[in-house]
């Protein structure tokens, strides 16, 4: 298993395989206290919504819908 540090999955852009879209770089991570264990990352509001400051317009994608972290962006489904 290979290890990552948060800081640099912060600088990785965030990428959906199906449809090209960018959706926009990581600001957080949710993880289960208890085991430890990465549940999803969590991407700001867009740019429409960059002002409204409400965690309901972050796009929260789960873990195992992470297809490949690469060098420079993350693949998603």
């Amino acid at each position: 298993m290979k290890m990552c540090k948060f800081s640099e999955l912060k600088n990785k852009e965030v990428i959906n395989v199906s449809t090209g879209e960018r959706l926009g770089f990581v600001c957080d991570m949710e993880f289960d206290t208890e085991t430890g264990k990465v549940n999803s990352i969590v991407l700001p509001p867009s740019k429409s919504k960059l002002f409204s400051f409400n965690k309901e317009n972050e796009t929260v994608i789960l873990w195992n819908e992470i297809k490949k972290i690469g060098n420079d962006i993350i693949i998603v489904n």
